[in-house]
């Protein structure tokens, strides 16, 4: 018998999440270890009157890839992933780690290749997605993995995830109707500001935001979902950040990691863990130094780190940025092959002031 909390989240990404309509193509991109969220998924799909396409990944088959593929293999974008970018009026994306460490092994420079061979394919994706024309939604299903990086249980962890996407309740699609009220307030808020300060634990960083739009996310993107972001103007940022969460970055854990800006560039970086991959992804292109994107999280169902930067970038407490490409919703014009998102958490005694007014202390709003 199928959990029901796994019919409720299929529930929220096609009715919510990507409201997929009658005769509207989606595609289903998952591997099999998460395949009771996919069959679910596809279902709800065709009850939507939706035409799913579903593409399916084996046990081990990145490893593989980035093991045997040849330099023009890497370089190769397949049919269905053009198709989904440039045609598709959907996509689910499901992960399923059952090992969130088999690229380890894998040479960096391997991976910064096929980032830039599918560079094209995201930034059309994020443009047709601006502009209304392709919604898109990732999440992820529990596996032993993805509980042991966040030292659970599987039955611990699937009950901390399914509470975290609001899909423990008996109307979900209703429960993020409701938490999409505050997160639209603050980022009603801080839109229309110059300077946004942020202090904490080896922080003291300031990032322009003149122009730009502060764009609110419940649930139509990532599931579970929970923070506002912008993409911070290009040559504005100037200080310094620690980033206090470990993540896991392309099968690689990195950690404690540092960034001095200057001009809008880092022009230091540092890391406990994953030190010379983090240097390789930020030489990756000429925007891979610059920031992408400021987030700050407002969900405090997420009360943990967990290794997963989908869920720890929507803490409650916290704020992320992303090196490399912006989201042009934002306003952000930043162009990169990367987009990799790092948490800052301040709720061990941090600020945030926007244009001179506190907006955040401790992880508590203020306003």
């Amino acid at each position: 018998m199928r959990d029901p909390r796994v019919t409720n989240l299929a529930r929220i990404l096609v009715g919510y999440s990507t409201k997929v309509g009658r005769g509207e193509t989606c595609l289903i991109e998952g591997p099999t270890a998460a395949e009771p969220l996919i069959a679910a998924v596809y279902e709800e799909v065709l009850e939507a009157g939706g035409l799913p396409v579903v593409a399916m990944t084996f046990d081990g088959q990145a490893a593989k890839y980035f093991e045997l593929a040849t330099d023009e293999q890497l370089d190769w974008i397949s049919p269905i992933q053009r198709w989904s970018a440039e045609k598709a009026d959907c996509r689910i994306a499901i992960g399923a780690d059952t090992n969130t460490r088999e690229l380890s092994a894998t040479k960096p420079e391997r991976q910064t290749r096929r980032q830039a061979a599918t560079r094209e394919l995201m930034a059309h994706t994020m443009q047709r997605s601006a502009d209304g024309e392709h919604r898109w939604v990732y999440t992820i299903f529990p596996t032993n993995a993805y509980a042991s990086d966040a030292g659970m249980s599987l039955e611990a962890f699937e009950d901390f995830y399914f509470g975290a996407c609001l899909a423990d309740g008996d109307d979900p699609v209703g429960a993020w109707v409701s938490a999409s009220e505050e997160t639209r307030r603050l980022a009603d808020w801080a839109t229309g500001h110059s300077e946004v300060h942020i202090t904490g634990p080896g922080t003291d960083i300031k990032l322009g935001i003149q122009g730009r739009t502060f764009i609110p996310c419940f649930g139509d993107r990532n599931m579970p979902d929970g923070e506002f972001f912008t993409g911070p103007v290009e040559d504005s940022v100037e200080g310094e950040v620690s980033f206090h969460l470990p993540a896991m970055v392309g099968g690689r854990e990195v950690a404690g990691v540092r960034f001095r800006f200057e001009g809008g560039k880092i022009v230091d970086a540092s890391a406990d863990t994953g030190e010379e991959f983090l240097i390789e992804l930020l030489d990756t292109d000429d925007g891979s130094r610059r920031l992408g994107e400021l987030g700050i999280g407002t969900n405090y169902r997420i009360d943990r780190g967990t290794r997963d930067v989908l869920l720890d970038e929507k803490i409650g407490g916290t704020v992320h940025m992303a090196v490399g490409a912006s989201y042009p919703e934002s306003g952000g014009v930043n162009d990169s092959a990367v987009h990799t998102d790092l948490v800052c958490d301040l709720r061990r005694g941090g600020r945030i002031e926007v244009d001179g007014k506190l907006l955040q202390e401790d992880g508590r709003f203020a306003v």
